[in-house]
């Protein structure tokens, strides 16, 4: 080899060399960052779980527990309220006043005093007219009710109705509505059909619902009106025909939340553009007036799903009289029939404490968990008192202890 050629080789050998380092340089590497967080050196708390750390959290969970369970019971039982089944009542109730049957009424007062069985009658083929659309319904029938208070209820005094078996939590009725009309926006007859509301968007010529879907047809229409009291001065009289008689006056205004009320916007359609929806009919004429969604509350409260098939919806409410102890009567425009599903539906009117309604689960509940949670501090005290358990002792492990035969010839993997 000439001198020439040993000094290129050399050259190359340099070259390479001096390239390597580049190489390993343009490699990432995969490990993670020198950090306490990704190299799990995190500060943490590690505490021993003795008896005199454990025990004493029993108690003091049972002690809190309890007495808080204790004051939601008390709170629930200051509700009074009283619900009245009246399903049925478009075909079975006399045309005349009767008692109602005993499982219809069901009542709590603070008093101890017997509430008075409530009565029921109804009238066939009467005319009604709706205020809100100002339709004349010439076969209505009313159902009217008499019921006692025997004691006064203080303001807010809150009528719901309460209805069984109806699934408003079904996957296909929730979502059945569009939120772009309900907006005010005026959807065209495509736009609607191929919303949620199918089936119930647009009619046999094609015009679109509104409100279209099944929640908004399918809408709670009984009407109650002129809740009276009968005997001011208390008496036990029932007699609708009290000349003494005066009106307990109830509003629907306030009864929907808020945050309800701002989904809603006057609508931009024209009443030549939108039909009714089916179970709307009897009760709004399209040519004479188009509904207003953002003030009417009882809607907006209907179209808040229930999650579970009984549930009560508010409805009326007066928030500055008291119900004063005496007979009441009320009337109710029977156009919801529950029958068709098999359910039921009633009046329930009822005041509120600082916790809501009456509804005793959560304090039994709280009163439950805070008896256990001291029954089993108690049983794990004398346990710990009778048959301590030595701290720390590693002969409790099974790796400290001699294998046993089974174990002494199991195959190792």
């Amino acid at each position: 080899m000439s001198q020439t050629q040993a000094t290129v080789q050399h050259a190359d050998s340099i070259n390479s060399n001096d390239n390597a380092p580049d190489e390993k340089k343009k490699q990432k590497s995969k490990r993670p960052p020198n950090t306490a967080f990704r190299q799990q050196r995190l500060k943490a708390w590690q505490p021993i779980l003795t008896p005199k750390t454990v025990l004493p959290l029993f108690f003091a969970v049972g002690v809190i527990f309890a007495p808080i369970g204790g004051l939601l019971l008390w709170a629930s039982s200051q509700v009074q309220e009283i619900s009245i089944d009246y399903s049925n009542c478009a075909k079975i109730a006399p045309s005349d006043f009767e008692n109602m049957s005993s499982d219809r009424l069901s009542a709590s007062f603070k008093s101890s005093k017997t509430v008075p069985p409530a009565r029921w009658k109804r009238e066939t083929n009467t005319s009604v007219t709706y205020n809100d659309s100002q339709v004349q319904v010439n076969d209505t029938t009313k159902c009217i009710l008499q019921f006692s208070i025997p004691e006064d209820m203080k303001p807010p005094v809150l009528l719901y109705y309460r209805l069984t078996n109806f699934y408003q939590n079904h996957r296909r009725y929730v979502k059945s509505f569009d939120s772009s009309q309900l907006d005010g926006n005026a959807r065209t007859a495509d736009q609607i059909h191929t919303s949620d509301c199918d089936p119930l968007a647009w009619d046999a010529n094609k015009k679109p619902y509104y409100p279209c879907g099944l929640i908004a047809n399918s809408i709670f229409n009984d009407t109650y009106v002129n809740l009276q009291l009968l005997n001011p001065s208390g008496s036990n009289s029932n007699s609708s025909t009290n000349s003494s008689a005066s009106i307990y006056n109830m509003t629907a205004s306030g009864i929907a939340w808020s945050s309800d009320k701002s989904l809603y916007k006057n609508t931009e359609y024209k009443a030549e553009d939108v039909v009714p929806p089916p179970n709307w009919v009897r009760r709004w004429d399209y040519s004479k007036k188009l509904p207003d969604l953002s003030t009417d509350e009882a809607f907006q409260v209907w179209m808040r799903t229930a999650g579970l098939p009984t549930f009560s919806k508010l409805a009326l409410r007066n928030d500055k009289d008291v119900m004063q102890t005496g007979s009441y009567q009320i009337e109710i425009w029977d156009e919801f029939n529950t029958t068709l599903y098999g359910g039921t539906k009633a009046i329930l009117i009822s005041t509120r404490t600082v916790m809501g309604g009456k509804n005793p689960f959560l304090g039994i509940a709280y009163i439950v968990v805070g008896g256990l949670c001291i029954l089993l501090g108690a049983l794990f005290t004398a346990t710990h008192i009778i048959k301590p358990r030595k701290l720390g002792d590693h002969t409790y492990l099974s790796w400290d202890k001699e294998p046993t035969a089974a174990q002494a010839t199991r195959p190792q993997n």
